[in-house]
């Protein structure tokens, strides 16, 4: 018999009106996983996790926490802790009431509570600011009150609802690697909600985007941002080149030869495990940082540099392509040598390009995607 997930949510549906915000919805969050709920405003996000909180009733479906049905619950019976965008700290409570507040709430005994207080300020490195007052510590001091006051009565599951989104962007950048090293000596199971790509994909074990209600897509960060199945997540997850062509032949025992829909209809390669068909049209989708700019040879995609734009870490280059709708991006470490009249010939390898599930005339809604909304851990 193999013990139940941490959390599972089965077919859990919401409307709001003769609005959908979710769709039926399954998945599973494994044991000690951090697992990222990644989306647009309004892509119901936040509604799910307000359902696996208790601040909302699912129109259809259950959560299970533990193998225990927790739908009918009151979020305090659920034995779920929460951090929220604001905090929600109290202003008149020191730093050890505020983290004492929900043991008191459990009757939890006053030298216990010392303790147990007393550890998790240490944990979350406050261990000297006790008796300081809130409006006295900095936002990251603060949010770390709040994680400290959500994991001291011990949660079997860690709900965080934008835990970064008041913070400025170097702060922001240096909490994302607190928090995930505290959740990962706790070992507990944490679902992040956020709109920030960088942080999902620097905080958790598994990203699941989501699209007007359902997920679209659901694996580890590497895999979600370099196999992309639709054009909706390579797009949402940083930046996609897009280009339309049609498959010619085979060109290696995975590679296929792509004669993209541009003009002088130059030809590319594509790594697929998949057979592709030879007529077939596809959407392939390439990353700026896998794409070579070299001289403006005859094998090559004829390209014009429009602007250079210096990031800190690297170059982006922003680049007229004939025959393509709208500007491509190319991303390098190092400053490339153009020529004066801007002319320069673009290449990625087979493993750089990624063919999406999009047909090329489709309009590339994430909600005409055939993506599962069923969606397990591993």
């Amino acid at each position: 018999m193999t013990s139940a997930v941490p959390l599972k949510l089965a077919e859990i549906s919401k409307s709001f009106g003769s609005l959908q915000a979710l769709k039926p919805l399954t998945l599973a969050i494994g044991g000690g996983e951090m697992l990222a709920l990644l989306g647009p405003s309004g892509c119901g996000k936040t509604t799910t996790l307000r359902i696996i909180a208790g601040f909302e009733a699912p129109d259809t479906g259950q959560v299970l926490i533990g193998g225990e049905d927790v739908t009918d619950l009151a979020p305090n019976r659920r034995g779920l802790g929460m951090v929220f965008q604001n905090y929600s700290l109290f202003p008149h409570m020191s730093v050890a009431e505020n983290v004492a507040y929900g043991l008191k709430m459990r009757r939890v005994p006053a030298a216990e509570r010392r303790v147990r207080v007393r550890r998790m300020l240490d944990l979350v490195r406050l261990g000297q600011y006790e008796d300081r007052q809130i409006h006295q510590l900095s936002g990251g001091q603060q949010q770390r009150v709040a994680l400290a006051r959500s994991l001291v009565t011990n949660p079997s599951v860690l709900l965080l609802d934008e835990p970064l989104g008041a913070l400025d962007k170097n702060l922001r950048e240096r909490m994302q690697f607190e928090l995930r090293e505290i959740q990962r000596r706790l070992g507990i199971t944490s679902i992040i909600v956020t709109h920030d790509q960088e942080e999902a994909l620097t905080m958790s074990d598994r990203v699941a985007v989501m699209a007007e209600g359902r997920i679209v897509q659901v694996g580890a960060p590497t895999e979600v941002y370099e196999r992309p199945r639709t054009r909706f997540v390579s797009e949402f997850l940083g930046t996609a080149n897009i280009f339309a062509g049609t498959v010619a032949d085979r060109a290696g025992p995975e590679d296929w030869a792509v004669t993209l829909d541009l003009d002088r209809a130059p030809r590319s390669l594509v790594r697929s495990p998949e057979p592709l068909a030879a007529g077939r049209r596809v959407l392939l989708a390439v990353r700026p940082e896998r794409l070579t700019i070299g001289p403006p040879e005859e094998d090559g995609i004829p390209a014009r540099v429009q602007d250079v734009v210096f990031r800190g870490s690297y170059f982006a280059y922003e680049l007229d392509v004939p025959g393509q709708d709208g500007p491509v991006f190319a991303y390098s470490q190092a400053r490339r040598e153009v020529p004066a009249d801007g002319r320069v010939g673009l290449s990625w390898p087979a493993s750089g390009a990624i063919v999406l599930q999009d047909a090329p005339s489709s309009q590339n809604s994430p909600a005409s995607q055939d993506s599962p909304a069923s969606q397990d851990a591993p």
